[in-house]
């Protein structure tokens, strides 16, 4: 446990923090699971209205050190190409 203010007030700031990156990790990753299962069922067009929300979740994420921007573009790039292969077959 901490002992001093400031390391009192670091524990408090590091629990509030790791909540924020939970939730946008979480939010990302549902938005990409979502989109996954409607490629899967073979519903492309409504896979493709939920893409600019997957990204804004990625971006989000990325702006906030979430996760690492190459990480997001990473994401943001297999999850396109997922989708055009899909689409094309």
């Amino acid at each position: 446990m901490p002992i001093t203010k400031s390391a009192k007030k670091a524990l408090r700031q590091s629990k509030r923090r790791q909540k924020q990156n939970l939730k946008r990790k979480e939010a990302f990753r549902d938005a990409l699971k979502k989109i996954k299962t409607l490629v899967e069922e073979k519903k492309f067009d409504e896979a493709k209205k939920l893409i600019p929300q997957a990204y804004k979740s990625l971006d989000k994420a990325a702006k906030t050190n979430a996760i690492k921007k190459n990480t997001a573009s990473r994401k943001k790039s297999r999850l396109m190409k997922l989708i055009k292969k899909s689409s094309a077959q």
